[in-house]
């Protein structure tokens, strides 16, 4: 990808197309993780009503543990998010280029030790590595949804399917005659939406078999796609953060 795509990917100058573009990578990406990351771990890693839901299942029936464990991942999340927010408030109070960088530079990094450490996580650890996964996907998830001002979300999509059938919903409206719906807009959050939902699946099936094939090795690659993501603005600010202070203040 040419450097200035990459660079305007994670920019704080945000557009429509940057959004989109940046919101179907991640997309992609969080569906091979979460939908890969299942074969070895056997719990998806971003669906936080899910887990809730087990958790609440297994204190009805006392499995105090296997609750534990659903807490420390919901925990893990919120956590993921949590930081995202500080980053991005930190970086931006810094007059920094890669405040949307930062939060995938770091799961780049959380990932990638996942898979360089592989040995460990074989039949051991497996607390730790949902909790580092489930951190990972709330680190991207609250970047994408500070990006986007809550418009796109990228690792899980309940909500989107929700948007899709009420885009859909004012389109059928819009036929019967009603001209207060914005056609033309609805059908762009429709090809959106459905675009991302797409994207999540088919990183899904390509995560499905990258797991099943090399394991946990396969999060290098996620790792190195979301490093590529990340690289260029962080390290604009490593080579030039006063110049780019002077800029954004001028």
């Amino acid at each position: 990808m040419p450097i200035p795509y990459l660079r305007s990917l994670t920019s704080p100058q945000r557009t429509e197309k940057s959004n989109r573009d940046l919101g179907w990578c991640l997309a992609f990406l969080a569906g091979a993780a979460n939908a890969g990351g299942f074969l070895v771990v056997r719990q998806y890693t971003s669906h936080m009503t899910g887990i809730v839901s087990m958790m609440a299942g297994n204190v009805a029936v006392a499995r105090w543990s296997a609750a534990a464990n659903g807490l420390a991942a919901v925990a893990s999340f919120f956590g993921g998010s949590l930081i995202t927010t500080l980053l991005v408030r930190w970086a931006r109070h810094h007059r920094l280029r890669s405040q949307y960088a930062l939060p995938l530079l770091l799961e780049a990094l959380l990932f990638a030790s996942v898979c360089l450490t592989a040995p460990i996580f074989n039949g051991h650890h497996i607390l730790l590595l949902v909790s580092v996964m489930c951190f990972g996907m709330g680190l991207q998830n609250a970047m994408i949804t500070k990006l986007s001002g809550s418009a796109i979300r990228t690792t899980h999509l309940t909500g989107m399917v929700t948007d899709i059938g009420i885009a859909c919903g004012r389109l059928i409206f819009a036929g019967t005659g009603d001209e207060t719906v914005n056609v033309e807009r609805e059908r762009r959050v429709l090809k959106l939406l459905g675009s991302l939902v797409f994207l999540f699946f088919l990183g899904g099936v390509v995560g499905a078999f990258g797991f099943n094939y090399f394991g946990l090795n396969f999060m290098l690659p996620v790792a190195g796609v979301l490093l590529l993501l990340a690289v260029v603005p962080v390290a604009d600010d490593l080579r030039n953060p006063i110049v780019e202070e002077q800029t954004l203040n001028s």
